[in-house]
């Protein structure tokens, strides 16, 4: 079983050696955790750390490298950091063999440098395992196969590219979009070809791939969240407060809080003069933060949880995006109720009502706001609920087996392309 898994039951998988050498691709640089997505990378490679010698390769990472070379100590092994430039064919040339092509090289239109993958390949050679953080990263190189490899995928691109598609979307855009969703599907299909051991971070995602045809084991890996060092310490304020949670030069982020801005928040003033919408993560606080009365832009804010605790309820007004949101877990480790959007709350197995409010339209999401202020009891409730469940699957303590079960998995794959 997953959860009996320990690092302790994990042979040596190289003569000589006594733990598995894993080679990490990762597009963040490991000492960094400022979002969803750098948290996962961070945690899943100290997870890796517990079973095996591990050694991170830098794709393409949006800053960072500066802070990293002026660490003191380092906590991981950088081998090498690869920088990212446009490649492939330009123009309708390159649209038409991504759309056509699903062993299309650079899917995205960008790669490393066939000198910079070279010397990575080289090395790869002597490592036992692969482990690639977002399907993006191994997109940047040309190789199709990789053996005894795990692709974290962490978002799927055609999910996403269905979540666009439900927006209001004109003609072109419309269809536009739907072709890239055929042409990511059909990439998808191949994604057992390529790799030997698949993560995701839901069920839904797993049977998705797995509807697909995909040919690889997938294992669940979610996305989650520290345990508190104390209990949360709830002390709403007063006049009430909304929070929300997210780095504003990610679409979905952005796109999501200004539909809740235009949409919901006069209609949540109406009933609650006095609320106050508050703002946290990067670029909260600059051009991108939302016009309203009453709007907070923080900005970042290195320790969330003494401001969290003074929200009535955390809004995740998600309507875009892939994967699962990380906000999710980390508004349940902190018993802070929460009102999300059906896509918002995916992956989670929410129950409207029973550990969060659920609701897609723009009245019904106001009204929930309203309801997690005016009816405290009612919102503590559902989030002591949803605490307890976070404290069964979402710490990542509970993810941690999952990542050495996916990780034993790609190591018994035999190590021929």
């Amino acid at each position: 079983m997953t959860e009996n898994l320990q690092p302790e039951n994990f042979p040596a998988r190289r003569a000589g050696s006594p733990q598995p050498r894993i080679l990490y691709f990762t597009p963040y640089w490991p000492h960094r955790a400022s979002c969803a997505s750098e948290l996962r990378a961070h945690h899943v490679l100290r997870a890796l750390q517990e079973i095996g010698e591990v050694q991170v390769v830098v794709v393409d990472a949006e800053g960072g490298g500066d802070e990293w070379a002026q660490l003191a100590e380092k906590p991981f092994h950088v081998l090498d950091s690869l920088k990212v430039a446009e490649f492939g064919e330009r123009g309708f040339l390159r649209k038409l063999s991504w759309a056509t092509n699903p062993r299309v090289q650079y899917p995205h239109g960008c790669g490393v440098a066939a000198a910079a993958a070279g010397r990575v390949l080289a090395a790869a050679k002597d490592f036992d395992l692969v482990w690639f953080c977002k399907l993006r990263t191994p997109n940047m190189f040309a190789q199709w196969r990789w053996p005894r490899a795990v692709a974290d995928i962490d978002d799927v691109p055609s999910t996403f590219e269905r979540s666009v598609l439900k927006t209001g979307l004109g003609f072109k855009e419309k269809l536009l979009t739907q072709m890239r969703v055929r042409s990511w599907v059909r990439q998808e299909k191949l994604l057992g070809e390529r790799f030997s051991v698949l993560g995701v971070c839901s069920e839904g995602d797993q049977a998705y791939l797995q509807s697909l045809g995909v040919r690889a084991p997938i294992h669940v890996i979610p996305n989650g969240y520290e345990l508190p060092a104390q209990p949360p310490v709830r002390q709403p304020a007063s006049p009430p407060r909304l929070g929300f949670i997210g780095i504003f030069d990610y679409e979905p982020n952005l796109q999501g809080i200004r539909w809740f801005a235009e949409k919901c928040w006069p209609l949540v003033k109406q009933k609650v003069p006095a609320a106050r919408l508050r703002l946290v993560g990067r670029m909260s606080d600059g051009p991108c933060q939302p016009a309203g009365r009453d709007i907070d832009g923080l900005g970042w804010v290195p320790d969330v949880t003494k401001e969290m605790a003074t929200w009535s309820a955390m809004i995740v007004p998600i309507q875009l995006g892939a994967g699962t949101r990380g906000k999710i877990a980390h508004g349940f480790s902190q018993q802070c109720p929460i009102v999300s959007t059906n896509i918002g709350a995916y992956g989670y197995g929410a129950r409207d009502g029973v550990e969060m409010f659920l609701a897609d339209r723009a009245e019904d999401f106001a009204a929930a706001c309203v309801k997690a202020m005016q009816q405290p009891d009612v919102a503590a409730a559902m989030a002591q609920k949803a605490h307890q469940q976070f404290l069964e699957k979402w710490t990542w303590d509970a993810i941690r087996p999952r990542i050495w079960a996916a990780a034993e998995a790609g190591l018994r794959q035999p190590a021929s392309a």
